[in-house]
Protein backbone atom coordinates (compact mmCIF):
# COMPACT_ATOMS: atom_id res chain seq x y z
CA UNK A 1 0.00 0.00 0.00
CA UNK A 2 2.77 2.54 0.60
CA UNK A 3 4.51 1.70 -2.76
CA UNK A 4 0.80 2.91 -4.08
CA UNK A 5 0.93 5.69 -2.21
CA UNK A 6 4.51 7.21 -3.51
CA UNK A 7 3.52 6.00 -6.75
CA UNK A 8 -0.28 8.70 -6.31
CA UNK A 9 1.78 11.12 -4.74
CA UNK A 10 4.52 11.10 -7.56
CA UNK A 11 1.47 11.51 -10.28
CA UNK A 12 0.22 14.52 -8.93
CA UNK A 13 3.59 15.82 -8.28
CA UNK A 14 4.24 15.58 -11.94
CA UNK A 15 0.36 17.18 -13.04
CA UNK A 16 0.00 19.68 -10.48
CA UNK A 17 1.60 23.20 -11.11
CA UNK A 18 2.28 23.37 -7.03
CA UNK A 19 0.29 23.50 -3.91
CA UNK A 20 0.85 27.21 -3.39
CA UNK A 21 -0.89 28.71 -6.84
CA UNK A 22 2.01 29.39 -9.20
CA UNK A 23 1.10 28.95 -12.71
CA UNK A 24 2.53 26.96 -15.12
CA UNK A 25 6.12 27.49 -16.93
CA UNK A 26 5.97 29.33 -19.81
CA UNK A 27 7.32 27.36 -23.27
CA UNK A 28 8.88 28.37 -25.95
CA UNK A 29 7.32 27.39 -29.40
CA UNK A 30 10.02 28.32 -31.32
CA UNK A 31 12.23 31.42 -31.74
CA UNK A 32 14.03 32.86 -34.73
CA UNK A 33 15.55 36.21 -35.57
CA UNK A 34 12.44 38.00 -36.06
CA UNK A 35 9.60 35.55 -34.67
CA UNK A 36 9.32 34.07 -31.03
CA UNK A 37 6.47 32.14 -29.78
CA UNK A 38 5.56 30.72 -26.07
CA UNK A 39 2.89 29.61 -24.39
CA UNK A 40 1.75 28.64 -20.88
CA UNK A 41 -1.14 26.16 -19.97
CA UNK A 42 -3.73 28.14 -18.41
CA UNK A 43 -5.68 25.23 -17.04
CA UNK A 44 -4.90 24.73 -13.40
CA UNK A 45 -4.88 20.84 -13.48
CA UNK A 46 -2.63 20.26 -16.39
CA UNK A 47 0.46 21.02 -18.28
CA UNK A 48 1.18 20.00 -22.43
CA UNK A 49 3.75 19.80 -24.71
CA UNK A 50 3.51 21.65 -28.05
CA UNK A 51 5.87 22.82 -30.48
CA UNK A 52 6.22 23.72 -34.68
CA UNK A 53 8.47 22.85 -37.06
CA UNK A 54 8.81 25.95 -38.45
CA UNK A 55 9.58 29.22 -37.22
CA UNK A 56 9.09 31.90 -39.65
CA UNK A 57 7.19 35.55 -40.23
CA UNK A 58 5.71 33.57 -43.34
CA UNK A 59 3.45 30.77 -42.33
CA UNK A 60 2.98 27.83 -44.51
CA UNK A 61 -0.69 26.14 -45.37
CA UNK A 62 0.73 23.00 -44.48
CA UNK A 63 2.58 23.25 -40.77
CA UNK A 64 4.03 20.30 -39.01
CA UNK A 65 3.46 20.13 -35.34
CA UNK A 66 4.01 18.06 -32.30
CA UNK A 67 1.71 17.81 -29.62
CA UNK A 68 1.46 16.05 -26.30
CA UNK A 69 -1.10 15.52 -23.80
CA UNK A 70 -2.31 13.02 -21.08
CA UNK A 71 -6.33 13.48 -21.40
CA UNK A 72 -8.59 14.32 -18.47
CA UNK A 73 -11.57 13.77 -20.73
CA UNK A 74 -12.55 11.42 -23.27
CA UNK A 75 -12.59 13.22 -26.75
CA UNK A 76 -16.00 11.37 -28.66
CA UNK A 77 -16.00 14.77 -30.65
CA UNK A 78 -12.79 17.48 -30.07
CA UNK A 79 -12.88 21.32 -30.92
CA UNK A 80 -10.68 24.28 -30.85
CA UNK A 81 -11.33 27.56 -30.44
CA UNK A 82 -8.80 30.42 -31.07
CA UNK A 83 -9.05 33.70 -30.09
CA UNK A 84 -6.68 36.52 -31.06
CA UNK A 85 -6.07 39.57 -29.85
CA UNK A 86 -3.34 42.83 -30.43
CA UNK A 87 -3.05 45.78 -27.84
CA UNK A 88 -6.33 44.26 -26.06
CA UNK A 89 -8.42 44.46 -28.93
CA UNK A 90 -9.88 41.32 -30.51
CA UNK A 91 -8.92 40.84 -34.11
CA UNK A 92 -9.72 37.63 -34.93
CA UNK A 93 -12.23 34.11 -33.07
CA UNK A 94 -12.27 31.32 -34.76
CA UNK A 95 -13.56 27.49 -33.64
CA UNK A 96 -12.55 24.28 -36.02
CA UNK A 97 -13.98 21.02 -35.47
CA UNK A 98 -11.02 18.64 -35.15
CA UNK A 99 -12.81 15.26 -33.88
CA UNK A 100 -16.65 15.19 -35.05
CA UNK A 101 -18.17 11.71 -33.99
CA UNK A 102 -18.96 10.82 -37.98
CA UNK A 103 -15.46 12.36 -39.30
CA UNK A 104 -12.40 11.72 -37.42
CA UNK A 105 -9.98 13.66 -39.30
CA UNK A 106 -6.69 12.39 -36.70
CA UNK A 107 -6.23 8.80 -35.35
CA UNK A 108 -6.28 10.19 -31.47
CA UNK A 109 -10.40 10.97 -32.38
CA UNK A 110 -12.14 8.42 -29.82
CA UNK A 111 -9.72 8.50 -27.05
CA UNK A 112 -10.27 7.39 -23.37
CA UNK A 113 -9.49 9.89 -20.26
CA UNK A 114 -6.08 8.31 -19.31
CA UNK A 115 -4.62 7.76 -22.35
CA UNK A 116 -2.14 9.67 -24.37
CA UNK A 117 -2.04 12.02 -27.03
CA UNK A 118 1.00 12.54 -29.03
CA UNK A 119 1.00 14.07 -32.23
CA UNK A 120 3.60 14.52 -34.90
CA UNK A 121 2.57 15.35 -38.51
CA UNK A 122 0.82 18.53 -40.80
CA UNK A 123 -1.97 20.87 -39.81
CA UNK A 124 -3.67 22.57 -42.86
CA UNK A 125 -4.20 26.34 -42.17
CA UNK A 126 -3.72 29.23 -44.20
CA UNK A 127 -0.76 30.32 -45.59
CA UNK A 128 0.12 34.17 -44.30
CA UNK A 129 2.64 36.33 -43.39
CA UNK A 130 2.49 37.51 -39.80
CA UNK A 131 2.64 41.35 -39.28
CA UNK A 132 5.03 43.07 -37.12
CA UNK A 133 3.35 43.67 -33.77
CA UNK A 134 2.70 41.67 -30.36
CA UNK A 135 -0.15 39.49 -29.90
CA UNK A 136 -2.20 37.17 -27.76
CA UNK A 137 -3.99 33.87 -28.74
CA UNK A 138 -6.14 32.14 -26.39
CA UNK A 139 -6.01 28.74 -27.54
CA UNK A 140 -8.78 26.12 -25.74
CA UNK A 141 -9.65 22.47 -26.70
CA UNK A 142 -12.55 21.31 -25.46
CA UNK A 143 -14.48 17.98 -25.70
CA UNK A 144 -18.40 17.29 -26.98
CA UNK A 145 -19.60 18.11 -23.38
CA UNK A 146 -17.49 21.38 -23.80
CA UNK A 147 -14.92 19.85 -20.71
CA UNK A 148 -11.42 21.57 -21.07
CA UNK A 149 -9.12 18.84 -22.72
CA UNK A 150 -6.33 21.93 -23.12
CA UNK A 151 -6.06 25.67 -22.86
CA UNK A 152 -3.24 28.08 -23.72
CA UNK A 153 -2.43 31.66 -23.26
CA UNK A 154 0.16 32.27 -26.27
CA UNK A 155 2.07 35.11 -26.89
CA UNK A 156 3.43 35.79 -30.63
CA UNK A 157 6.17 38.71 -30.98
CA UNK A 158 7.08 39.80 -34.61
CA UNK A 159 9.55 42.80 -35.52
Amino acid sequence: MEGVTVVLLLIWTLISPSSNGKAWPPHTVCRDGNLEVFYQSCDPLQDFGFSVDQCSKHLKSNLNIRLGIVLREDIKELFLDIALFTKGSSILNFSYPICEEDLPKFSFCGRRKGEQIYYAGPINNPGFEILEGEYQVLLELYNEKRSTVACANATVICS
